[in-house]
């Protein structure tokens, strides 16, 4: 079932269609933006982009609500707001949330998700690798990339979420895994190099109908699902003539009954300069991070403390953002298993998103663009 949007719906459709018109809310006349670029912050400086989704919903469906209610929790306003644009429910550019979002004053993020269905660790039948390389999807690219480049403002994009995990259908191991015969460079595994060329594709597509304001995302995960050679997430890498930057996922536990407690700290430790190897250049976010509340192994407040501590220290000097998950979901029958990641369900959480986000003035709630 589909969450419903708080936002009373006819408010909504208004101010995003003033937005698309070149109108503001009040109907007056605005200038059509331009195709601007968001900028390096200064070092020692992190963009502070967030998820903020409803209670339990798609990751599609967020809300003005929603993110007005994170960014007063944690006292400082959302630099990005992060969100899926999920194919199987449509392959339009996501035109009225990418207008409240940044009529609100952030830059629109948005996730690729070319899949049939929300459910994890399945082989796709229909977007697969293989048929965007085919071409099959061709003009739906286009047409997003048509729509992409006259909203005229900075988007940030992905395609390939977390593709080092398996759980998702652009995964390798769903695309010909660690076999290298039956496409490209009989060197190299065929999985990642069907999604590097796929990757490539959709950039390029969209950058020949004129799409130049979308930031590119190389997104992966901390850990790679398998665990093999073939599957690391070096193997995916697009390209530096693609990419703008490159993202991570990195997590806690994720579940109140997970038997283990990954710290930030070690696990950007062991993946930053894997990151960083891939370009010398390319500056690095922090895609998505989290952890749950009550889990019996650790402080949910306590895990963000040190996490944003670090963040802020610049421990890892290509770093210049990175977005909370703040997302709660049912896991299963039993109330005590939920997840919840949001700062608005944790008051020790959001003193310590307070201190460290709110008051810091180096962590910035808004993209610097020329």
């Amino acid at each position: 079932m589909r969450a419903r949007v708080l936002l009373i719906p006819w408010l909504l459709s208004a101010v995003a269609l003033f937005t698309l018109q070149g109108k503001d809310a009040h109907g007056n006349e605005q200038s059509k933006p331009e195709q601007q670029t968001i900028q390096v912050p200064l070092p020692g400086q992190l963009y502070h982009g967030v998820f903020a989704g409803h209670p339990g919903n798609t990751q599609d469906e967020i809300t003005r609500a929603d993110i007005a209610s994170y960014e007063q929790a944690v006292g400082k306003p959302a630099a990005w707001v992060y969100f899926s644009n999920h194919w199987f429910l449509e392959r339009a550019f996501p035109a009225e949330t990418a207008a409240w979002i940044r009529a609100a004053g952030s830059v629109p993020y948005i996730r690729l998700m070319l899949w049939s269905s929300l459910e994890q660790g399945k082989d796709e039948k229909l977007f697969t690798l293989q048929r965007i390389l085919n071409g099959e999807f061709d003009e739906d690219f286009r047409a997003w990339g048509r729509a992409a480049a006259g909203f005229g403002s900075p988007i940030i994009a992905e395609f390939g979420t977390e593709v080092n995990g398996m759980w998702y259908p652009w995964n390798g191991f769903w695309n010909g895994g660690g076999e290298t015969v039956q496409y490209g460079d009989p060197t190299l595994p065929d999985g990642p190099e069907r999604f590097r060329d796929a990757y490539r594709k959709i950039i390029t597509l969209m950058r020949t109908v004129g799409a130049r304001n979308i930031t590119w995302v190389f997104h992966v995960n901390y850990n790679e699902s398998p665990q093999a050679l073939w599957n690391r997430l070096e193997n995916y890498y697009p390209g530096d003539d693609v990419i703008d930057w490159i993202g991570v996922s990195v997590y806690g536990a994720q579940k109140p009954d997970n038997n283990h407690w990954p710290e930030f700290r070690s696990v950007m430790d062991s993946i930053y300069p894997r990151l960083a190897a891939l370009c010398a250049t390319k500056p690095i976010i922090v895609s998505e991070f989290g952890a749950t509340r009550d889990n019996i192994l650790g402080s949910q407040a306590l895990w963000a403390q040190r996490a944003l501590s670090d963040l802020a220290s610049n421990r890892w000097p290509r770093i210049i953002g990175f977005a909370w998950f703040n997302q709660s979901w049912q896991n299963d029958n039993n109330p005590q298993n939920d997840t919840s990641m949001r700062v608005q369900d944790n008051p020790s959480l959001a003193v310590v998103f307070q201190e460290l986000v709110g008051k810091n003035s180096t962590i910035l709630g808004k993209i610097i663009v020329k």
